[in-house]
């Protein structure tokens, strides 16, 4: 994989133009102290802004980082998730307790990628996701997010939940029953 273009959010904000390559959205829910981010959203990593939408809805804070660039957003808006620290997503985080991370990576079988350090969260989620019949892998994959400036984990409890979407399980039917599988989980904290 290629190295990120910018190694932070103050590098890509000199170089890109908000509301002409990106966008950022933040939805606050003053009553809860969770937080579903998409950090690599629009075009970066495809379906993870849709699918972070659908398990926040009305009920959980929700924040998303979005390539809006005609084509070549991953390349040139991908900051890695141990360097993304935009202040409006930092800012969003310093109040919630539980922050829920969506990514896409690659894949032609349909898989969610679980990482961070929240172990109980990961573990909840991961039984939620098996019993709607998605396939849950822990280990063996290069997106453990167990870095503590990993933006997952810098929620106020820094440990958060990471979850890599493979590209076959987003473009399909069954991300909407990713979404309900976490949002069944999160209402339950």
């Amino acid at each position: 994989m290629k190295a990120d273009r910018y190694g932070n959010y103050n590098e890509l904000a000199r170089h890109e133009i908000e509301g002409m390559d990106f966008k950022r959205t933040v939805l606050r829910r003053s009553l809860s102290p969770v937080a579903v981010i998409a950090p690599h959203g629009g075009g970066i990593e495809s379906r993870t802004s849709e699918i972070a939408r659908a398990i926040a809805a009305e009920d959980f804070n929700l924040y998303l980082f979005e390539g809006i660039k005609r084509r070549g957003n991953y390349a040139a808006l991908h900051v890695t998730s141990r360097r993304f620290d935009e202040p409006l997503c930092l800012e969003l985080l310093s109040i919630c307790s539980y922050v829920v991370a969506i990514h896409g990576c690659v894949g032609r079988e349909e898989r969610v990628l679980l990482g961070g350090l929240d172990h109980s969260l990961k573990a909840k989620v991961a039984a939620g996701l098996r019993h709607a019949g998605i396939d849950v892998q822990f280990d063996g994959h290069h997106f453990q997010a167990t870095d503590p400036i990993n933006i997952c984990n810098r929620g106020q409890s820094s440990k958060g939940l990471q979850l890599e979407l493979t590209k076959a399980l987003r473009r399909g039917a069954n991300a909407l029953r990713v979404a309900r599988a976490v949002r069944t989980v999160l209402l339950r904290l």
